[in-house]
């Protein structure tokens, strides 16, 4: 997912490959349960180790939103997301809390702000990076409340 130069250095950068990162939604239903994705367009995230202060960008493609059906996406994309109105949903990193080792699991915090829809929130995501080399991934989950 990330190619990371060093851990140890005064900043460390991330730079998210789109043909290795993997987002996917699921949305209950009364009926069953749906599952999709989106594709990343772009993505980077720096922080500093010692501060924790981050900053960088991460871009989600809105407009690649599928779940297989495709009244259901075009219902999706026209009627809820509007993405032909807002394509992108971007994720602003601002601080990283938790020490990421140079091996193995390490849980950490990422806060930000998570723009969807044209509006932004406060987000923090509880994230588990595993490092491997100079290989990172991450892997991540949070809840978007549906509102009308």
């Amino acid at each position: 997912m990330a190619v990371l130069p060093s851990l140890h250095a005064q900043e460390a950068v991330l730079e998210l490959d789109p043909a290795q990162t993997h987002i996917e939604f699921t949305l209950a239903d009364v009926l069953h349960t749906v599952h999709g994705t989106f594709k990343l367009k772009s993505g980077t995230i720096r922080f500093d180790p010692t501060t924790g202060k981050a900053s960088g960008l991460v871009v989600v493609d809105v407009t690649s939103g599928n779940s297989g059906s495709g009244s259901r996406d075009h219902k999706m994309h026209k009627d809820i997301l509007e993405s032909w109105k807002y394509p992108e949903a971007t994720f602003t990193p601002v601080r990283v809390t938790g020490r990421v080792e140079a091996q193995g699991e390490s849980p950490v915090q990422v806060s930000g702000i998570f723009k969807l829809h044209g509006n932004e929130h406060e987000l923090t995501l509880a994230t588990t990076v595993r490092m491997g080399g100079d290989r990172l991934t991450a892997s991540t989950h949070f809840v978007i409340p549906y509102v009308e």
